[in-house]
This record gives C-alpha cells, structure tokens and sequence, in this order.
C-alpha cells in the first residue's frame, strides 16, 4: 500500500531484449524521473507506468504482478507497476490519439484543410484510449492507500481522473500537463464528446496542473466555452458536476547541482574535446531537439542559411551545430520532417560548405554526453518551437555554458514565461526575424552576454524537478 501513487506513460526504468531472453534494464530521465526522486526517499511511493514495447511486457510478466521492483530490479526505491496492457491497444492509444491526436491538438500542428478526420477508424482509436486509460485507474485505484495522494501525469491520461475518481473518491488526485492547453476555437477540432470526455476527465481532480500561466487560462476558457462549467478566474477554480478543480501553475526548472555534476564527468569532457577540435575557434550555434514537428528545426536551419546569405561575414566564422534526434518514426508526418530536416542540411551544406569549413554539423543519433558538451561550448543557443510546453534545453544550456552563451528563443515556448528578459525573443514562423537575430547574438559583446547568461541560468534553477513535484502534492493539501 502506498502513500503516493504516481501515473505516467513512461516509467522510471525500461528494457531491452536479448536475443537469449535476457532482459537488460536502463534507468529513465526526464523531468518527472527527476522530480520523483526529490520525493521518494522521504515517503511511500508506487509508480505506475506502460510496458512501451515487447522488452517491457516481457519484464512485466516475468515480475510477480507487474511489481518490476520485487522481481529484483534496482529502480532508485520506488516501487513501479507496469501495466501489460496489449499491444494493439497500446499503439491505438498512444500512436493514434494521444501523439497523432492530442499532441496535435495542443500544439496547434494540423494542416487543416487535410485534417484532422474524425471516422469510424477514429472512433475505434479512441476505445483504445479510454481502455489504456482505464488500465490505469484500475491499478491505481487498486494500489492505493485510503486517502492517498494521485499524481497523474500528462495528455496521454487525460481520462484517468475521472475514472479513479469513480472508484475511489476518497482519494486526493492531481493530474499534471507538460504541453500547452488549446485555445478553445482549436481545441473544438476534436469530436465534440471527445473533447468534453477530455476536459470531464482532467475535472475529476482536485487539482490540475499546467507549466505556465497561459496554458492553465487556456484550460479554464475551454471548461467554460465547451463544457458551460462556472469557472473562476480570480480563484483558478472550475465547477462542473458538482465536483470542484483547482488549477495551479507549476513551472518547471532543471537541478543545476545534478546537471553540473552530470556534465564534468569524462564522456562529456571527451565529447567537448572533439567537438573543438571540429570547429576550431570559430563561434557556435547549437540546438539540440527531438525531430518532433513542434520544435521547427526546418525554419531554424533556413534562418541560418539566411544568416549567411545577408551576412557573408560570417562565412568561415561560424558553425551550427544541430542535433536532431529522430522521435516517432512510426508516424509518417514525423518519417517526412526527419527527412525534411536532412534535405535543408544538405542545401546549406552544398551551398557553403568549403575544403577548409563545414558550415553545419547535423547530428541525428541519441547522444546525451555530446549534447551537455554542446552546451557548454555554445555562443549562441537557438530554441525556436512553434509551440512548446516548456522546452527545458532553454534552461539546461545557460546552467551548463562556459562563456555564457546567448539565448535566441521563440516567444512560443513555455520558459518564455521565465526567460524572455534576457534571451532574445523570436516569432518562431519569421525565418528572416530569426536570421538577423541569430547575426545579433553572434555580435553581442561578451561581457553583455555572460551577464544575460548568469541571469538565464538563475531563472532556470530557480524551480527544480523536486520542487516542482512536490508543489503538486502540496497543492492536494
């Protein structure tokens, strides 16, 4: 029985298959991973989480029901149920509606006039959304202690508070959301009762979560326009059914002790060695993302191929280095970015690129130690989403700069909220704009930059994963 019940898609540890059997563990990272840790030592705490692939199922049924820690395995002293839920199911829920769908949705990414098409294929999806959700109220509600606390996790179980709820109400539930909140006139591209089960859902806490202040006004204009539920503004609270939610802002920072530590150790120094030596003393542009449509890395590399054109001072002077790690190839809108993404690295890289200098280094495997390298090595950090919840490479790249580097960062991302005093602030679908800003930050004077840089790197410490978790909980109280 647990204190503290945590849901989230994705788990604290994962597993990979060998092809003898043997399972192969891996500690998870990320922000929630994190926060959890801030928590756990000081109470009881059951993590909840999907098997994501066939390495997990498997692990999950060779642990005495689904109980990953009692199987043996070293998951930082949480314990961690992973659901088995069916394959199928799991990729209707998650591919279909929860990335091709609601990730869509709350990122503002449909190209309208083709989609979204809501059909009877859609609708099958759905039923697989509203089981994985479903799976999971049920080993919640099952694991819990009376009068626990419920920390549900993100868009992916937008329905399961409402469904613990059902089955256990004398429970304390919060659930959090890490990506933006739809503006109502967006957000009503869903099927009508799909879009109200999604709001009814997120209602059924006692406290609902968002990272800024914008998403969670966002949320409270949808419950009033779609739902008719009286919202109030000045308390952040919705009533709807009977049922009273609070809504909270819990913006969320990077530990800067772990992510320091992190950075000097001797994979990360090796990395930087020979990242210098492939630049050489030119400036550096870094930006290090996901190949997710969201995180407009197309307009970013042409505001650079821009750069170079109106500024050919620059040519020779510079290198951008972009890291862009492939994310859900098994969707093809994100198989075709990836592939747009390499196509304008190419251009830039044919149409500048000398014996003597390579403009552009583009990186596209997974490499963690070579990124915090980056970091510390940027002049000029580029962030430029078209929508994002927060984007925590805006906040790790100050905390890690060497020489303080300067941050070029979209208006539309979430750490906006925290950082845009001292970034330079972009419209993230003005290449040009972001192309001239680019040649500024390249020219500020060094001391003006180490100085927007300190401030930059004080915002983003400011609210640590732990904090930030346990101001969730807080909230429940």
């Amino acid at each position: 029985m647990s204190q503290v019940v945590v849901a989230s898609n994705r788990g604290p540890v994962s597993f990979s298959l060998s092809d003898d059997g043997a399972l192969t563990m891996r500690r998870g990272g990320g922000g929630l991973v994190s926060g959890l840790a801030g928590v756990a030592s000081g109470q009881d705490v059951l993590w909840v989480c999907a098997s994501l692939g066939e390495a997990d199922r498997t692990a999950a049924r060779r642990a005495p029901d689904g109980r990953i820690d009692l199987a043996g395995h070293d998951t930082g002293g949480a314990a961690v149920r992973m659901l088995d839920i069916p394959a199928a199911t799991f990729h209707r829920a998650y591919n279909a509606v929860a990335n091709s769908t609601l990730w869509f949705v709350h990122h503002l990414l449909y190209d309208t006039p083709r989609s979204p098409h809501f059909d009877a294929r859609a609708r099958r999806d759905w039923q697989s959304y509203e089981a994985y959700n479903a799976a999971f109220a049920d080993a919640l509600a099952r694991d819990a202690a009376q009068g626990a606390k419920a920390a549900i996790q993100d868009y992916h179980l937008s329905l399961a508070p409402r469904m613990l709820r059902e089955r256990r109400p004398d429970l304390k539930i919060v659930h959090f959301s890490h990506t933006p909140w739809a503006p109502p006139e967006y957000f009503r591209l869903l099927p009508d009762d799909i879009g109200a089960q999604i709001l009814q859902g997120i209602l059924g806490a006692d406290h609902a979560g968002f990272l800024t202040e914008r998403w969670a006004s966002a949320f409270l204009d949808c419950c009033e326009a779609v739902l008719g539920a009286r919202v109030d503004r000045a308390a952040r609270t919705v009533t709807c059914g009977g049922h009273t939610t609070r809504v909270g802002v819990h913006g969320l920072g990077v530990d800067g002790t772990e992510l320091r530590q992190r950075a000097a150790q001797r994979d990360v120094a090796e990395r930087a060695r020979a990242l210098r030596e492939q630049v050489g003393d030119r400036q550096l542009i870094v930006r290090i993302d996901r190949t997710e449509l969201s995180k407009n890395i197309v307009r970013g590399l042409a505001a650079y191929r821009e750069m170079l054109v109106n500024h050919p001072e620059w040519r020779g002077r510079v290198v951008h280095l972009a890291f862009a790690y492939p994310s859900r190839y098994d969707l093809p809108e994100y198989r075709e970015y990836t592939a747009a993404v390499q196509r304008m690295a190419k251009q830039i890289t044919e149409e500048f690129g000398t014996a003597t200098w390579e403009p552009l280094i583009l990186q596209v495997n997974d490499d963690y130690p070579r990124s915090l390298a980056a970091y510390g090595l940027a002049d000029v950090l580029l962030v430029n989403p078209i929508r994002d919840g927060m984007n925590l490479v805006a906040k790790e790249g100050p905390v890690l700069s060497e020489r303080g580097c300067a941050l070029v960062l979209s208006r539309e991302a979430g750490a906006a909220a925290e950082l845009s005093e001292d970034a330079l602030m972009v419209n993230p679908f003005d290449v040009s704009q972001t192309a001239e800003t680019l040649h500024q930050a390249l020219l500020m004077p060094r001391d003006e930059r180490a100085e927007r840089c300190a401030r930059l790197a004080s915002a983003a410490t400011a609210l640590p994963p732990g904090r930030w978790f346990a101001d969730q909980l807080a909230a429940l109280d």
